[in-house]
């Protein structure tokens, strides 16, 4: 059926728009007290559909603002102005969304209809990498990853990004960071092209070379880097800066304090894994596995000798904990991690914790998880969290994240000893 002319859906301030901005959905042209659903839609690089729908009454002039105007239902309620963003869900369930590409955007196709007909359409385009972002391959000495630097001559604070276990290469945040002036190197070290599909240990020499890669960038500012880190990644990110020099500030995002589900190496120390209780297992109403509590708390005498020795590094510290994390108990790991550093007399770090926040805490307006395969389970698990508290988390961490590198990354501080 045509399309009304005389209604109007707006998106400010435009059509084109980075993936962690925000835009304003504004509706005209319609009777006053109108009933509509507004509709979104993507598709994701594993074709993928995600969706949200929303049900709105205009106003006494025909109008409807997200900003103000609150959804009567379908995927939410309440006013939610990136509403039909973050609480989108996969048409195939317990999905995330897959980017590989960061150079090409994801488009969102937005629906507004009454009684069957729709009124009016929008394609958004949400981008991830700036005008003059450079976007490098890196297959160094065995590396891979991409590097993507700011426009301009440098040098920029440099950042060595690590994803979660089983994401193979995932260039959204280092594009976005390098957005923001950070020169980023997105880093996969499982699962990606050549990489081992499969193992039983890492080892430490492989993201020694890719920290000196970064550090010894001519565009990446010294004297130190910064590393991000989420789940897996965050045990490593401690090593990495426990055990190797010019590592200036840390992120972990819901990581472990002591090493997890591979042996990791480094010239002749061998940290074993945590070990892992299976009948913690539980089974949620929906009949998913939560294996919140598999990994044993690491302070245990059995896994002493996987702790990571964090009070080594000369960095600083940023551990992120979701309270409602089901993947493994963030908070009980952050706050070890800053008892263990308070413990050896030491005071650079900070915690935040949000409640009611999920494990893929990830960049603004990504459609909140609940539920994913688990590479290291082999099944579906719940990633707990609620959907807008989570999707609020994302907004303010992002944030927290670039407040955290700017003032750790711009010291004057050069003094960055070997430690092994």
């Amino acid at each position: 059926m045509p399309l009304d002319s005389r209604v109007v859906l707006q998106i400010l301030p435009g059509l084109r728009s980075y993936f962690d901005q925000p835009v304003h959905v504004k509706v005209s042209g319609l009777s006053p007290d109108q009933t509509v659903e507004l509709r979104s839609k993507l598709i994701d690089d594993k074709g993928i559909t995600f969706q949200a729908s929303a049900i709105f009454c205009s106003d006494k002039n025909g109008e409807i603002d997200l900003d103000t105007c609150p959804s009567m239902g379908g995927s939410y309620s309440g006013t939610q102005a990136m509403g039909l963003f973050v609480f989108m869900r996969p048409v195939v369930p317990h999905h995330k969304i897959i980017k590989r590409d960061a150079s090409t955007s994801l488009c969102v196709d937005i629906d507004l209809i009454s009684n069957g007909q729709v009124l009016a359409q929008k394609k958004l385009e949400r981008c991830f990498m700036a005008d003059g972002v450079l976007k490098v391959p890196v297959e160094n000495e065995g590396i891979r990853g991409t590097l993507f630097l700011p426009p301009g001559p440098g040098p920029f604070p440099g950042i060595l990004d690590m994803y979660a276990l089983g994401a193979g290469l995932h260039e959204l945040r280092a594009s976005l960071l390098a957005n923001k002036g950070f020169a980023v190197m997105a880093l996969a070290y499982y699962g990606y092209k050549d990489l081992p599909k499969a193992t039983t240990k890492l080892d430490l020499e492989y993201f020694e070379k890719a920290v000196t890669l970064l550090h010894t960038h001519p565009k990446v500012k010294g004297p130190g880097i910064g590393i991000l880190s989420i789940s897996k990644s965050g045990d490593l990110a401690f090593a990495i800066s426990a055990f190797l020099p010019g590592v200036a500030a840390i992120v972990s995002i819901n990581g472990c304090n002591a090493n997890t589900q591979f042996s990791l190496h480094y010239k002749d120390m061998v940290i074993p894994p945590t070990k892992m209780d299976l009948k913690n297992v539980t089974v949620t109403a929906d009949g998913l596995l939560d294996v919140r509590d598999v990994v044993l708390d690491p302070m245990m005498e059995e896994n002493q000798a996987s702790v990571i020795p964090i009070e080594r590094a000369n960095g600083h510290f940023m551990f992120v904990a979701s309270e409602d994390d089901r993947n493994w108990n963030s908070v009980l790991f952050s706050e070890q991690a800053a008892q263990r550093l308070r413990d050896h007399g030491k005071e650079n770090f900070e915690v935040v914790r949000y409640p009611k926040a999920g494990h893929f805490l990830d960049v603004p307006y990504m459609p909140h998880c609940p539920s994913s395969f688990h590479p290291a389970v082999g099944r579906v698990v719940v990633m707990g969290g609620e959907p807008k508290a989570h999707a609020e988390a994302q907004v303010d961490l992002w944030k927290r994240v670039q407040e955290f590198f700017r003032k750790h990354l711009n010291s004057d501080h050069s003094s960055f000893k070997a430690m092994l």
